[in-house]
């Protein structure tokens, strides 16, 4: 059982351990086992990174995102949409001609349609580290050709294949085109891993993640 004190120190280290990160840049409080990360970052990248270490911790129970992205170089939208274009163009995982970007004052914006729930991912990762963006906001819509019983399967076969997450103690269970994810987990970090493999499933355009994480802090 661990304490908030213990987790936030967990935190600082894990960003410690970051490259991309500068522990100087944040604020973190927890409280009950929720951290809240605020401060000011000079790129997306960062943000981004410094999250998604706080969420490993053990004893996580959720991430409350107060950063700030405040770009330092002067970047045009018309320059930032070119680097976005050429990053997309490269990215073979995404089919690049299905997307359309529009940008406005740094916060990205991306449309079109695609055949997987991965490529609408992949398409958005593809530009976390491009200078100069302060947001993406991210509404691919994704067409599907599968059956729930087929996307069901698909997912649990995932689960079981994968080493970080326990197939036994998740339910999976399929409306339309949404994945609704049930069951109990161990850390912030398997509850993540469930939904992006959920989210890699053929068919499946939203994820519902319902899995609760089973580890009880003691609080100070």
């Amino acid at each position: 059982m661990r304490t908030d004190i213990e987790i936030k120190q967990d935190v600082l280290d894990e960003f410690a351990w970051q490259p991309i990160v500068n522990e100087t840049h944040f604020n973190i409080e927890v409280k009950y086992g929720i951290v809240r990360l605020s401060g000011i970052v000079s790129n997306l990248a960062e943000k981004l990174v410094a999250v998604n270490a706080a969420k490993k911790i053990i004893g996580v129970k959720a991430v409350v995102d107060d950063i700030e992205v405040k770009i330092k170089a002067n970047v045009s939208d018309t320059d930032l949409a070119k680097k976005i274009s050429f990053d997309l163009e490269w990215n073979t995982s995404v089919p690049q001609e299905n997307i359309n970007v529009k940008v406005e004052d740094g916060h990205v914006f991306l449309t079109g349609k695609v055949k997987w729930a991965y490529q609408k991912s992949e398409a958005e990762k593809s530009l976390e580290y491009i200078e100069g963006i302060k947001s993406i906001i991210n509404t691919i819509s994704i067409i599907e050709e599968v059956t729930p019983i087929d996307i069901e399967k698909n997912i649990n076969k995932a689960f079981e294949r994968s080493a970080s997450i326990d197939a036994n103690n998740i339910t999976v269970t399929i409306q339309g085109n949404t994945a609704i994810l049930q069951g109990k987990v161990n850390s912030i970090k398997e509850k993540d891993d469930a939904l992006i493999a959920a989210y890699l499933a053929e068919g499946i355009t939203n994820v519902k993640n319902e899995l609760k994480v089973e580890y009880d802090a003691v609080y100070m």
